[in-house]
């Protein structure tokens, strides 16, 4: 969808978004172990691709069981929202140990 100056955005591509997303949860230091993150052992995020979107999981709490919020990426804007979350949880459980 073009804005008034007829400028149009890249149409989405999840799997580079995928990639991205993947790097991001690297440089926050989690531990990518089959098709999850983990911090000290414990599963708090996962990323797949889901038809033209990525589907995230993000655990509530560390846990051996975690409870899951799940985000939709379709756009930039929505990855940054995922990411955004998924740092101020990490800052929140580091302050809680």
């Amino acid at each position: 969808m073009a804005d008034e100056s007829g400028f149009a955005p890249p149409p989405f591509d999840a799997a580079r978004a995928l990639e991205q997303f993947k790097r991001a949860l690297r440089d926050l230091r989690l531990a990518e172990r089959g098709g999850g993150f983990e911090l000290c052992g414990r599963r708090v995020a996962e990323a797949a691709i889901d038809g033209g979107a990525v589907a995230v999981r993000i655990a509530k709490r560390p846990m051996l069981t975690p409870e899951w919020d799940r985000y939709a990426i379709r756009s930039a804007a929505d990855q940054r929202k995922a990411l955004d979350e998924l740092k101020k949880r990490l800052g929140r459980w580091e302050r809680e140990e």
